[in-house]
């Protein structure tokens, strides 16, 4: 069967996260968005694991059920620790197969450092240590680097992590076999890299709201089983595991360089021609994915390996309505819009992905649902994010205006 998975989220427990991280309005939302199969997140927390106890059931093969959505055990580690003289902050996403193999987990790691705290646990723990704690307990576990080119904590992190994955995980390596892209980057980014080829590449939202899941996922056809998707994910295999549910790139927090206090937004070789330094402060500029891609890539842009797994770039339908009506995403307008376009349809990827543009132009306002088709065809306009800013999505041509884009009250610049 196909179905869609999102398989990294946080949980209420986690910092700023919202208090409706619970069970039921996940299972809520991923009907809204059509997502079949949600990540736990958090499993790491005690008060957590009581309550997906309470309010999940076993579906016999490493998945658990609420409300006819699936559920996989999912935690994100923060390790923060020294290595031959550097600082590495590297986060991993743990996918379990059990409660079992989860309380084993938990109990090794609580007596390592702090798991009570947070969500998602900051532990001085060596990432290639993480990785043998886990796979001794239980070899069906999975491990993802996360968000692998975020500047301050990932495996290839311009500011805290690694050249090469080896030199993160060491003997530990070959057990890796999945990526997660992050919002910042897309798989053919990561194509440039010949060492990445033989990963599969994934895209999860890491949401910290309901209303966000599924911004970006994963589309399989196989059995809704943890250890048909494993295998999946291990072998590569494209009949099974079909493509990723992207952001456009540029839209993520970290796709560009700059300095968001100084409001500066720089690509990679104005960076270079700054010297890394903020023009407007002094400062370093936070050095971004498209840079660190650039840095790391041994091919040009536009090779696609043989064995990749395609991918899709969408926006989220609130973002369009939003943008379709001239309003804020949280306005009264534009949320009965999407409601009343869910209702009609059914899911909000039937909308995005599915629904043809007949019954679009039919169901939805004329705006949006132009759009919606605007979106597919990738008829889109980005300003790119940069330092922990989003970038700036542009569906419709505007008459220009005398508005300015500014940050916190300072003028944006370009450079």
């Amino acid at each position: 069967m196909e179905f869609i998975a999102d398989l990294h989220i946080h949980s209420k427990y986690s910092r700023a996260t919202s208090p409706q991280m619970n069970v039921e309005s996940l299972a809520k939302w991923a009907k809204i968005k059509g997502i079949d199969l949600i990540g736990t997140g958090d499993f790491t927390h005690h008060l957590w694991v009581k309550e997906l106890k309470e309010k999940l059931e076993p579906a016999g093969n490493g998945l658990y059920v609420h409300e006819d959505v699936h559920f996989m055990l999912t935690a994100e580690i923060s390790s923060i620790y020294s290595k031959n003289g550097r600082c590495y902050r590297i986060h991993n996403v743990i996918f379990a197969p059990s409660i079992e193999t989860v309380e084993k987990i938990n109990k090794v790691l609580g007596s390592i450092g702090n798991i009570v705290s947070d969500g998602r646990p900051i532990l001085g723990l060596d990432a290639a240590k993480l990785a043998r704690i886990i796979f001794d307990i239980d070899e069906n576990c999975v491990i993802v680097p996360a968000h692998i080119w975020t500047p301050w904590f990932s495996l290839f992190g311009s500011m805290s992590g690694f050249d090469r994955l080896e030199d993160c995980f060491e003997e530990q390596s070959e057990k890796i076999f999945c990526l997660e892209t992050g919002l910042s980057s897309d798989p053919a980014m990561n194509w440039r890299l010949s060492a990445l080829d033989r990963y599969s590449l994934i895209s999860n939202s890491d949401s910290h709201s309901p209303q966000k899941i599924g911004r970006e996922a994963n589309v399989f056809d196989c059995d809704l089983s943890y250890y048909e998707i494993r295998d999946a994910l291990k072998t590569k295999d494209k009949k099974r595991f079909l493509y990723t549910i992207e952001f456009f790139p540029e839209e993520g927090k970290y796709h560009y360089d700059g300095h968001r206090n100084c409001g500066v937004r720089c690509s990679p070789r104005e960076t270079k021609d700054f010297n890394g330094i903020c023009p407007e402060c002094g400062k370093n500029l936070t050095v971004g994915v498209t840079n660190r891609v650039d840095v790391l890539a041994d091919r040009d842009e536009g090779i696609k390996p043989k064995n990749a797994i395609p991918y899709k770039n969408f926006i989220p339908l609130i973002e369009i309505i939003s943008e379709a009506r001239g309003v804020g995403v949280n306005s009264k307008a534009v949320n009965k819009e999407y409601m009343e376009a869910i209702e009609h349809f059914g899911t909000e990827f039937e909308i995005l992905m599915r629904a043809t543009e007949y019954d679009l132009k039919k169901a939805l306002t004329e705006r949006t649902a132009e759009g919606v088709l605007k979106v597919r065809r990738g008829e889109v306009n980005i300003n790119p994010g940069f330092d922990g800013e989003y970038g700036k999505v542009k569906i419709f041509k505007r008459e220009e205006t005398k508005t300015k884009n500014k940050i916190d009250g300072k003028q944006l610049r370009f450079f």
